[in-house]
């Protein structure tokens, strides 16, 4: 039986072109000079071999920043971790109580930059069994799981834009039922489809 994930494995052998929030934003000139802090993201995928998923979570609607967005686990690198793998485990393990044990990392995306001065690097991950998630109350409302095909297809994302400290800025969005994925993570997750695609 072939691997559920192998356009994942094989795109991740390759080269991908690296991605920010600013990719649908030409006009925006960046400091050379910025500082940006290191963070890591986990995407965890399901292999089931009829229907892999990837897992998602809906942010607290009461959090500061980003309330009730649909985001990877993840955040920033600590001190007490050895690189942004480790933030992303650690995270992952803090959000949903997913072990990493329970993971096989499959290999990490070029780094994404957000407009909130993040550079965020996406740590792809097969997860072994299935668990029971377990939110970090207070941070997360909801884990939930998209198919891998619906994130893997580029038809699915559409750009649209919206007024942010006095700019329009465009973003892509992938709207799965009741979810509206977008900004930073539809864009990471539009890389992985790219690259797939390119794979073809």
């Amino acid at each position: 039986m072939s691997d559920p994930l192998h356009q994942v494995l094989r795109a991740l052998e390759r080269p991908m072109r690296p991605s920010s929030d600013f990719d649908l934003n030409h006009g925006i000139v960046l400091p050379e000079r910025r500082l940006l802090r290191p963070a890591g993201v986990l995407v965890p995928i399901h292999g089931d071999p009829d229907r892999p998923t990837v897992i998602l979570t809906k942010r607290s609607s009461a959090l500061k920043h980003h309330p009730g967005q649909i985001a990877f686990p993840g955040g920033k690198q600590d001190e007490g971790d050895t690189d942004v793998i480790a933030a992303a485990l650690r995270e992952a393990r803090e959000e949903i109580a997913l072990d990493e044990s329970n993971l096989e990392i499959l290999g990490t995306m070029p780094a994404h930059e957000t407009v909130t001065g993040f550079s965020v690097t996406p740590v792809v991950a097969r997860v072994r069994e299935r668990f029971d998630p377990v939110p970090e109350a207070g941070e997360v409302d909801e884990v939930f799981e998209v198919p891998l095909a619906h994130v893997l297809d580029c038809g699915r994302y559409r750009i649209e834009g919206r007024h942010w400290r006095g700019i329009k800025r465009h973003y892509y969005v992938a709207p799965f039922g009741p979810y509206y994925v977008w900004g930073a993570t539809a864009r990471m997750l539009r890389q992985l489809a790219e690259a797939v695609r390119d794979e073809d």
